[in-house]
């Protein structure tokens, strides 16, 4: 009998879900729960972040050593060894960017940068008869899962950063989380001859931030959202806002986008760029490459497969911004049912994004309305 990847990893999320929340105390359980999805309430599960703002949820702060452990466990049920790892080193980056910032960031907290301010919450009942998700996330990470009828049925929005991007380690070595999401990418476009060049590349400017930014739901026209917009509402301290606002703008400033500019990136349900139907064999192994470096983020089975050829030739890449490294840069990987959004534009191109996304599918708002459907439906036949 062949094996259901989506039951099994359901089923070991299930068990981590359980394990972390039957090691907390009621006043922890309080902030680590959420009602179950597609019901009263479901609103907070779909709100998402990648800024060091509240993103809902236990912090790791808020937990004891093993019950972080637990949380941790509970991660890493949902991605593959290789992100679990990138997620980890993220988590840690927080020293390093509070050192190059000279350990002055506060963000209306005691501490800006804060490895501990991560957060994890359960929505719904884990391994119960109703949908359950769980949604961990703090700044640089979001990662979001859904279960209906004991399979993972959604795993995007996936986000991951780096800031710094780059750190130099002993020895001459660097350290770059992501540095293949970008490299390769680069290579792609750098492979393109002249006149697909043109067709990809759709401004010589790059925006300061994915375009999709942390919306619920990508739609046609969408533009980038200022950093001050990326944010759980007003600071109640209008000194803190103002940094915000200040950082915010200057950022945009640095840009340098006209309205004509956001409206060339602007999202579009007809993909923009080169597809790989004109691509050669090469670039299109190159491409098959990036692509892993997204959907790589989960388990094996969970994410869609790219080896038909049909299905690579529909993906549409996009450019922004220069084409040498050390320059601003942004691109997408657009196609049927993937958005894959990419810039490393700020602190002096050392602060990349990166955000594996379903337009139709995020949160598993699809799969969630059949179920309610059909479970209506059985209801009214009972």
């Amino acid at each position: 009998m062949p094996t259901d990847v989506r039951r099994d990893v359901a089923t070991a999320m299930a068990a981590a879900a359980t394990a972390w929340l039957e090691s907390l105390t009621p006043a922890q359980a309080v902030p680590a729960r959420g009602p179950a999805p597609g019901g009263e309430g479901d609103d907070e599960r779909l709100r998402w972040f990648y800024t060091p703002t509240d993103h809902g949820g236990l912090t790791m702060h808020d937990q004891r050593p093993a019950q972080q452990r637990l949380a941790m466990a509970l991660v890493a049920s949902g991605l593959s060894a290789a992100a679990y790892g990138t997620v980890a080193t993220v988590m840690g980056l927080e020293n390093v960017l509070d050192r190059t910032e000279g350990f002055v960031a506060t963000w209306g907290r005691e501490r800006g940068r804060d490895p501990g301010l991560y957060y994890l919450r359960v929505f719904g009942e884990p391994g119960g008869a109703r949908p359950w998700a769980w949604r961990f996330g703090g700044h640089h990470v979001s990662v979001n899962m859904l279960v209906v009828d004991g399979r993972v049925v959604a795993v995007t929005p996936l986000f991951l950063g780096a800031d710094p991007a780059t750190s130099p380690l002993l020895g001459g070595a660097t350290l770059r989380p992501l540095g293949a999401v970008e490299d390769l990418a680069r290579e792609l476009v750098g492979s393109l001859d002249p006149e697909l060049a043109a067709r990809a590349v759709l401004l010589p400017r790059a925006p300061s931030d994915i375009v999709g930014a942390n919306r619920t739901r990508v739609s046609d026209g969408d533009e980038v959202v200022p950093l001050a917009g990326v944010w759980r509402g007003a600071f109640t301290d209008p000194a803190e806002q103002a940094t915000l606002q200040r950082a915010s703008d200057a950022i945009d400033e640095n840009a340098g986008l006209d309205a004509a500019d956001h409206r060339a990136l602007a999202l579009t349900t007809a993909p923009k760029g080169v597809p790989a139907s004109a691509l050669d064999a090469g670039q299109r192994a190159l491409l098959r490459a990036v692509l892993d470096t997204y959907l790589g983020r989960v388990p094996d089975g969970l994410a869609p497969s790219y080896a038909d050829e049909a299905a690579l030739d529909a993906v549409h890449l996009a450019w922004a911004g220069g084409t040498a490294p050390g320059e601003p840069h942004y691109y997408r990987l657009q196609g049927p049912r993937l958005l894959l959004e990419w810039d490393n534009t700020q602190r002096q191109v050392n602060h990349a994004h990166s955000v594996w996304r379903d337009p139709e599918a995020d949160f598993g708002l699809d799969v969630l309305a059949a179920h309610r459907d059909r479970h209506h439906t059985d209801d009214r036949s009972a």
